[in-house]
């Protein structure tokens, strides 16, 4: 879509900055004339800087707003990967930008179950290319391990995986020190309730400027494999020195990464590169989201979260792609609300209610088999993550869940000594001691997993999500009503 400008809308400052700039230094062409404004397409702005006058001519492709992302919105296992597939089917590319094979989704197609943690979902769909960003962290014998077992499924899609070249690595003694780590927290009553993947140590050692990335170790440069070999040693020598010694054979793994090195080099790109080819080629791009929004480093629960960070920042930050490259951004809503591990959960139903949801909803972690502590829906939290993420449409899941209820509650406020809170509060002490607002809604109290249209729910599920909608003023665009691939309904968005 053309798009022309005249630089008068930028007001009189801007008017006259140009001419200030334009009789002082002599420019010629100060001021665009209507083709400058014009170009195939593209909104080309004039830039100048005082000082030593620059005039610098910029171009912004407002067409390649390519990229449609898949966020969780709360505490994570929300049902993402049932969107992903459902979406694979008409892209072209589709990205991992952050985490690790800490998560974890099953897709099914057909009778067939696809376990993912670390890899994209995007590889069932045979003209898809995939990429693993360089905001994931890779342990990279789960990366082959996971590999297989798709491949030994009837998947071939080595041509299709790419990895970024910046992406940092797991290596064992991470997963160790998580381990060690989570034990010593507990030991304090102050266990996080990690999937001891490595995760956050491997995040760690990135902060810290001390971390090895894929370059390193696929580096044909003269001394790379010594340099890597030293990094490795000093990382582990840290390590040792914080925690004594631990169960690791380095020598083993140094042997294991020498063979490793030629295994991944196939899969090895720049994903800077990768991804703006992909913008300029107009590729339909799929990114998506590890974890969820209460799950990030800086906007959940902290500390008990993950270490990257798991909204839409991580997304340009984990695949170097501009926020004008985002078209739409999805939000995975559960009916209901869940969470695995430590941490506050205000919703939680520590009664025949949750008992209920996680025995119906089948509340079991695809990558810990862990239990999943459940709840009722809570707004607050949705509210919260919407602000942060900006959602232009939902996928409510799980809805059918809810089918025996005679009546479900929805948390609308929290109030702490007596008031109502504004927003989500950062101070777990506060998150701990506030009391939640409900509003109690009625059940439908019939089997929805039947429905194929969303014309034919019952009212009163309708209602339950007109009331989600109109809570969080954004619209829902898909409906979950079972675990099968199909099980998901069209919503008419207004």
């Amino acid at each position: 879509m053309e798009q022309s400008h005249d630089y008068k809308s930028y007001g009189q400052q801007w008017k006259d900055d140009f001419k200030w700039s334009g009789i002082k230094y002599n420019c010629s062409n100060v001021f665009p004339s209507a083709a400058d404004w014009k170009d195939q397409g593209k909104a080309v702005y004039h830039i100048f800087i005082k000082g030593p006058v620059h005039i610098a001519r910029v171009n912004i492709n407002n067409s390649l707003k390519m990229a449609d992302v898949v966020l969780g919105s709360q505490w994570g296992d929300e049902g993402k990967g049932k969107l992903v597939d459902l979406l694979c089917d008409d892209i072209e590319v589709c990205a991992r930008c952050q985490g690790g094979n800490n998560a974890g989704h099953t897709i099914v197609i057909g009778k067939t179950k696809y376990d993912f943690h670390m890899l994209p979902s995007g590889l069932i769909n045979k003209k898809c290319l995939n990429l693993v960003g360089s905001g994931v962290v890779v342990h990279l014998p789960s990366f082959f391990d996971e590999l297989k077992k798709i491949e030994d499924q009837g998947l071939e899609c080595r041509d299709r995986l790419f990895l970024s070249s910046r992406a940092h690595l797991v290596f064992d003694f991470h997963q160790r020190v998580d381990k060690l780590r989570e034990a010593e927290l507990s030991g304090n009553k102050k266990s996080i309730g990690t999937t001891g993947k490595g995760i956050g140590p491997t995040y760690s050692t990135k902060a810290s400027r001390s971390g090895i990335r894929v370059h390193h170790l696929v580096s044909d440069e003269e001394g790379a494999w010594e340099e890597f070999e030293t990094k490795l040693r000093r990382l582990y020598n840290t390590r040792v020195k914080r925690y004594g010694e631990f169960e690791y054979d380095i020598e083993g793994e140094l042997n294991r990464y020498k063979v490793l090195k030629e295994q991944i080099k196939p899969f090895v790109v720049d994903s800077v590169e990768f991804m703006h080819d992909a913008l300029l080629k107009k590729k339909k791009i799929l990114v998506e989201g590890a974890n969820a929004l209460m799950l990030d480093l800086d906007f959940g629960t902290y500390p008990y979260v993950t270490s990257s960070n798991t909204g839409i920042g991580g997304v340009l930050t984990g695949l170097g792609i501009p926020a004008t490259a985002i078209r739409n951004v999805y939000g995975v809503v559960k009916a209901y609300t869940t969470r695995v591990g430590e941490g506050p959960f205000p919703t939680e139903q520590l009664n025949e209610v949750g008992e209920k949801l996680q025995d119906i909803g089948r509340e079991f972690g695809v990558t810990t088999g862990r239990k999943r502590r459940c709840g009722w829906l809570d707004l607050v939290v949705l509210k919260y993550s919407t602000w942060i993420n900006g959602y232009t449409s939902l996928n409510i899941t799980k809805l059918d869940v809810l089918d025996s209820f005679k009546e479900l509650k929805v948390a609308t406020a929290y109030k702490y000594k007596g008031e109502v809170l504004k927003s989500f509060p950062e101070c777990l002490k506060v998150l701990g001691k506030v009391e939640v607002v409900y509003e109690t809604l009625p059940g439908w109290e019939e089997d929805i997993t039947q429905v194929k249209s969303y014309k034919d729910l019952p009212e009163n599920a309708k209602k339950y999500l007109k009331f989600i909608e109109d809570y969080l003023n954004v619209p829902i665009q898909w409906v979950g009503t079972g675990p099968a691939r199909e099980s998901m309904l069209d919503k008419p968005v207004n």
